[in-house]
């Protein structure tokens, strides 16, 4: 045994594993629990102090629904989570609110006539009145006082205009906002939705009981009534950084140790394969059966991209594309949930239908009725993608209305789980069935004892896709958002940018073996060792994602180092790279590999750049502070959703391609062109129009506020218009590479059949096929 294998056995890895997710999804259960605990209150009632009913808290309750029914985080957003083209609702309402109320306190005086020492005053008393938390617990009703009682009014008549489009103000402000003409709110509907609004200000900008801090730790920054980052946030951020660099150091340390080693461990003990192992196998009727699914994974992509420059154009234009009276059909919410679903949609059913046909090839028989299965989880892909996106623009469109049928069939309104919960429940049955179909395909590997152990980690990857998915049924239609948000994290970054990356690392690392490229016993202890240092941070760094969303100080701690550490593997991309790279050019035969293996490097790169400098950029507290929902979010967003798991998705998709379609039949030309025109086009995208948007936006809110930095005067004025036309350039860029790519695919799918020979399938996975 080598050193590497005697220092790091794959039983102790095992054990560390086991232990540490123990660990780690306990502690994550645990704070949930404590989330439950401690989120702000809603109120049976608001009332002035002269007894006037203000809000019941079924008006704040069904106000949530009507706002998720009119596209919910994809118009405008929730204490910063959400679209980015209309203002953070939160932070808007508790600007002017204040503003009204300081009026009110100055009396027949404008506020910015009185002599310095009355403005101290009143705005010492405007704080006083807005942080003080009047919430009794007892009668569970929030007092508030008459003055504060008439800017609330203020407040929710101009919200009233803004979303009944009454006058031309609203109406001005409306294509600004990018909001549907023709779907607007009752009267009803409005006031609901109003006392939603001002739950979420409230709760802002009202002290916690026997606290300094605000329900959202002091978020945002608004200096009217003294919202600035309190201690806790500065020092979990210098905690975050110190974890940082002692992590890269620790980890950088041991690659430095191990690497010699692990060069000369790699190589198989029979050598490098001398002939394509993959090129001597038959393709099963199951794995025939996924051609399709990759040509929907194209069809979603083109659409997704298509969708994503109409949403990025309402930026500019509101209510038109250059012109074409387009959001009449197809308003800004519509475009934007559609484009964010299907970016989850195509690169998931990219790795599901890796999962279908990677499985008979490794555990080497075709069981009974499994083509019978894949067709099925085929259609049931299409009905929901088609009723699901039918049901979205009913609801943005304000033909299903704000109740029960919104919530089943229409649009849930949150971001990237938009899906109404019918599709939802649809959707992680059909995730169940694959969990299924990939398993009883891979069973006979797990009885072989060579690879045993690279083969149990594809199995509780498949497993964890199936069920994780299912964190986002344990809300309901009236659920408390702070709670939402959290089971929302577990889909968002546990499932998609967690357990989906385990998965596509094993299955790559599975079929390095099988093609004979990597010793089994390395593939094995470098995928369990990669697993749990990056689980290790994930699992708890979803509490980045927490920080002011009602949630306790300790989800701050927490979210902070675990964030950070999350970024310790990105920084050794370099050594990955090498390894990929050795293992990649050993012999002629993979030169048909030589485009999928391009991708797969394209993803160590924009990890290190997505994932790890522009996600460490904005993931530490303070930093968050200022630019939660600012366009350094999207810039961290496209550089890790498609750079990582996009470009992984393209990756596998030309891996299977290998033996769905000829190869020797391939366009070059079309592979080099999407390569290098996505590689270029994404890197134009952020460097030349997303990251300068997001710091303009990042300048405002540090030396303003951050209602500001979201206001139509910041968003729709010279400097960021100019930096949205800017992303032009990138986006044709872009776009060319994924016409070649859709071009290479229709090309392949449909230009001839592939090769039919002998099975032949390596000891080290392969049982013998089973008796049908």
């Amino acid at each position: 045994m080598s050193s590497y294998a005697t220092d790091f056995s794959i039983r102790r890895l095992w054990t560390i594993f086991a232990a540490s997710m123990v660990v780690m999804f306990g502690t994550l259960l645990f704070f949930g629990y404590q989330i439950y605990l401690s989120k702000p209150p809603i109120p049976d009632a608001v009332r002035s102090s002269s007894g006037q009913l203000l809000y019941t808290g079924a008006d704040i309750q069904r106000g949530q629904n009507v706002w998720q029914s009119m596209g919910g985080m994809e118009q405008g957003s929730i204490w910063g989570h959400g679209s980015y083209v209309a203002p953070d609702w939160s932070a808007d309402w508790l600007h002017r609110e204040a503003l009204s109320l300081r009026d009110r306190m100055a009396g027949t005086q404008r506020f910015a006539t009185l002599p310095e020492p009355d403005q101290a005053r009143f705005g010492a008393m405007l704080k006083r009145e807005m942080r003080t938390n009047s919430y009794n617990p007892r009668t569970r009703e929030i007092a508030v006082s008459d003055e504060r009682a008439g800017a609330i009014a203020k407040t929710a008549a101009y919200y009233s205009d803004l979303f009944t489009d009454r006058t031309p103000a609203a109406h001005r402000l409306r294509d600004l906002y990018a909001m549907p003409r023709d779907a607007v709110l009752t009267r009803h509907e409005a006031h609901e939705l109003g006392a939603f609004f001002f739950w979420t200000a409230w709760a802002a900008t009202t002290q916690r009981p026997r606290d300094t801090v605000t329900y959202t730790s002091n978020w945002p920054h608004e200096p009217l009534v003294g919202n600035a980052p309190p201690g806790s946030i500065f020092l979990w951020t210098f905690i975050s950084i110190f974890a940082l660099l002692a992590g890269i150091g620790g980890l950088v340390w041991y690659y430095a140790r191990e690497f010699d080693v692990w060069r000369r461990d790699i190589e198989p003990d029979e050598g490098f394969s001398v002939s394509d192992v993959l090129d001597g196998a038959t393709l099963t009727p199951s794995m025939r059966a996924t051609a399709k699914y990759f040509l929907v994974v194209t069809a979603l992509f083109f659409t997704q991209v298509l969708l994503g420059i109409v949403t990025a154009h309402y930026a500019v234009e509101g209510q038109s594309l250059y012109g074409l009276p387009l959001a009449g059909y197809f308003p800004y919410a519509v475009t934007r949930t559609w484009h964010t679903q299907l970016a989850v949609l195509w690169i998931a059913t990219a790795w599901l239908a890796t999962g279908l046909y990677v499985a008979p090839l490794l555990g080497g028989r075709e069981p009974k009725f499994q083509r019978v299965g894949v067709n099925f989880l085929f259609v049931s892909l299409l009905v929901i993608v088609v009723g699901s996106f039918a049901g979205e623009w009913l609801a943005i469109n304000r033909r299903l209305g704000s109740g029960t049928a919104n919530f089943w069939f229409g649009d849930q309104g949150y971001e990237y789980l938009d899906l109404g919960r019918f599709w939802q429940i649809y959707l992680f049955v059909g995730l169940l069935l694959w969990t299924a179909l990939v398993l009883r395909a891979l069973w006979p590997a797990l009885r072989q004892q060579g690879g045993r152990s690279l083969s149990f980690l594809v199995v509780i990857a498949t497993v964890s896709i199936g069920l994780l998915f299912g964190a986002g049924l344990a809300y309901g239609q009236h659920a408390h958002i702070s709670v939402m948000e959290y089971w929302r994290w577990w889909v968002v970054h546990l499932w998609v940018e967690g357990i989906f990356e385990v998965f596509a690392t094993a299955i790559v690392s599975a079929l390095f073996v099988k093609m004979g490229l990597v010793r089994v016993s390395v593939a094995s202890t470098s995928v369990l060792l990669a697993t749990i240092i990056f689980l290790g941070g994930g699992v708890l760094g979803t509490f980045h994602h927490l920080y002011f969303s009602g949630t306790p100080i300790a989800v701050i701690a927490l979210g902070a180092v675990f964030s950070a550490l999350e970024v310790v593997p990105l920084m050794v991309v370099g050594f990955e790279a090498y390894n990929r790279a050795k293992i990649e050019h050993q012999q002629d035969w993979q030169r048909v590999y030589r485009w999928p293996f391009a991708f797969f490097g394209s993803v160590l790169v924009w990890n290190l750049v997505g994932a790890g400098l522009f996600g460490f950029f904005i993931n530490p507290p303070l930093a968050l502070y200022y630019m939660q929902g600012l366009n350094t979010t999207p810039t961290h967003g496209h550089a890790a959703l498609f750079g990582v798991y996009g470009m992984l998705g393209i990756g596998l998709t030309l891996f299977c391609m290998r033996g769905l379609s000829d190869p020797s039949r391939w366009s070059e030309g079309l592979l080099k062109t999407s390569f290098w025109c996505l590689n270029i086009g994404l890197a134009m995208m952020i460097l030349l129009s997303l990251f300068p948007q997001g710091l303009f936006q990042a300048y405002q809110s540090f030396t303003r506020d951050y209602a500001y930095a979201r206001s139509a005067d910041v968003i729709h004025g010279p400097v960021m218009q100019t930096l949205v036309w800017m992303r032009v350039p990138g986006d044709l860029v872009f776009t060319a590479g994924v016409v070649a790519f859709c071009l290479f695919m229709i090309r392949a799918l449909f230009g001839g059949e592939p090769a039919r020979v002998t099975p032949s399938i390596p000891a080290d996975f392969a049982a013998q096929p089973a008796a049908e």
